[in-house]
C-alpha cells in the first residue's frame, strides 16, 4: 500500500507545481505581472525539481524503475528545490527593508517569491522523507491502461504543456535578447 501512495504523492506534487506554474501564467497575461528574473529562475527551479518527479512515475508506468534510479531522480528534484530556495530567499533578500513593496503583488499577505520559497522548502522536505522511506517505498504505479494509470500520464502532459507555454512566454518577453531586464514593463518581442 506504501508505495502506491508514495506514487499518488509524486502526482499531486506534479499537479502542485503544474498549478503554481499555470496560476503565474495567468498572473502574468491576464494580471499583467510580468515576471523579474529571479522569478523566472523560480519557475525553471520548479520545472527542473518536477522533472525528477516526473522521470520517477514514468519510470513506475513503464516498470522499470529501479532503487539507483528513483535515488537519482530525487536527488535531481531535492536539487532543482534548493536552487529554487536560493533564487527565492536572494528575492526576499531584496526586498526585505522595511517600507519595501516588494515586485509584484501579494497573495494571502506573501508575494509570489515567498511563496515559492515554501514551496521550495516543503520539496525539500518531501524528498528527504521519500529518501528515509525508500527501501518500503519505491513508487509502484497502477495497472497498466487503468484509470489510474491514465490520470496518471494527463497529469505528467499537463506538466509538459505548461512547461511548453513557459517557454514560449520567455521568448515573447525577452524577444531575442540574452537578458530579461530586471523590472520588465513589456513583451521585447513585440517591441515594447
Amino acid at each position: 500500500m506504501l508505495p502506491r501512495l508514495v506514487f499518488w504523492c509524486i502526482n499531486l506534487w506534479i499537479v502542485a507545481y503544474t498549478a503554481v506554474i499555470g496560476i503565474s501564467l495567468l498572473l502574468q497575461f491576464v494580471g499583467g505581472e510580468l515576471p523579474c528574473p529571479l522569478c523566472m529562475l523560480q519557475r525553471y527551479a520548479m520545472i527542473l525539481s518536477t522533472l525528477g518527479a516526473v522521470w520517477i512515475i514514468r519510470q513506475a508506468q513503464r516498470g522499470v524503475l529501479t532503487w539507483d534510479r528513483y535515488v537519482q531522480d530525487l536527488g535531481l528534484a531535492t536539487l532543482g528545490a534548493f536552487l529554487g530556495a536560493v533564487f527565492a530567499s536572494r528575492q526576499i533578500m531584496l526586498h526585505i527593508l522595511p517600507g519595501d513593496q516588494g515586485y509584484g503583488g501579494a497573495v494571502l499577505g506573501l508575494h509570489l517569491y515567498s511563496w515559492a520559497f515554501v514551496t521550495f522548502c516543503v520539496v525539500i522536505l518531501f524528498t528527504a522523507l521519500l529518501g528515509i522511506m525508500a527501501p518500503a517505498a519505491l513508487p509502484e504505479a497502477p495497472d497498466k491502461n487503468s484509470m489510474g494509470d491514465r490520470l496518471s500520464s494527463v497529469i505528467g502532459l499537463a506538466f509538459l504543456a505548461i512547461v511548453a507555454i513557459n517557454a514560449v512566454m520567455i521568448v515573447f518577453l525577452e524577444g531575442f535578447n540574452w537578458v530579461l531586464p530586471d523590472n520588465p514593463t513589456g513583451y521585447a518581442l513585440f517591441g515594447h
